[in-house]
């Protein structure tokens, strides 16, 4: 049987979409320039390549690398470890918009951009490494879960509690419990075994192995 569609419309998912991750940095004063902020972000991501840890990084030093006043970071960012926040985000892939055609089809896209995100840490000694550092800093830790981590968990929780309202889950699942359920393999993969296979399918194959058996049982006549 095929699965069902969302019945909610199109403004709805892009209801949803709203709550994705956004730059963590909030504009001061004068209007952005993104230019200037491209440079910033530039900028600490130079001295991040030449091996300076994110502690001996000042915000002097990163508007003199970028050729900007310490102005111009103030007004865009309320300190460091925001502006960090967003470096690791901007090295990060993008943000893929969910299909909203199906609980199962949004779930394969949040799978994918976690497993996206291993990808790029293997491939990039930054990010490794900021990602690392990051764990050794509470604050810029909790500002980094609170800018890109909580929004991407409330998100899919989001899509579970619509697939349950939509009858392609039961309704009698924990959906923060379902939600680690689906996070939990493929962050095993990219996390703890940083030689892990990371195929293009294993998104799809999470999604489709936990949701087996989670789905309501339908009666013969349905």
């Amino acid at each position: 049987m095929p699965e069902p569609l969302y019945t909610e419309g199109p403004s709805d998912v892009s209801s949803l979409a709203g709550d994705r991750p956004k730059p963590s940095g909030t504009p001061k004063g004068r209007p952005r320039s993104e230019a200037v902020e491209r440079a910033i972000l530039e900028g600490a991501m130079k001295l991040l390549e030449e091996g300076i840890p994110l502690s001996e990084l000042s915000i002097e030093r990163i508007a003199r690398t970028a050729g900007v006043g310490k102005a111009a970071i103030y007004r865009r960012w309320s300190g460091k470890e925001a502006l960090f926040v967003d470096v690791v985000r901007a090295a990060e892939p993008d943000e893929a918009p969910l299909p909203g055609t199906s609980m199962r089809d949004d779930l394969v896209v949040l799978l994918e951009a976690l497993r996206r995100r291993g990808l790029a840490k293997r491939n990039s000694a930054i990010l490794y490494n900021v990602h690392a550092q990051m764990r050794t800093s509470p604050r810029l830790w909790e500002c980094y879960d609170e800018a890109a981590v909580a929004p991407r968990r409330r998100l899919g929780i989001e899509v579970l509690r619509r697939g349950q309202r939509n009858g392609e889950l039961r309704d009698d699942i924990d959906v923060e419990l379902l939600n680690d359920m689906f996070v939990g393999p493929m962050l095993v993969r990219t996390v703890m075994r940083p030689d892990g296979d990371l195929p293009e399918t294993l998104a799809e194959e999470i999604v489709d192995t936990v949701l087996e058996g989670l789905r309501p049982v339908r009666s013969p006549e349905s």
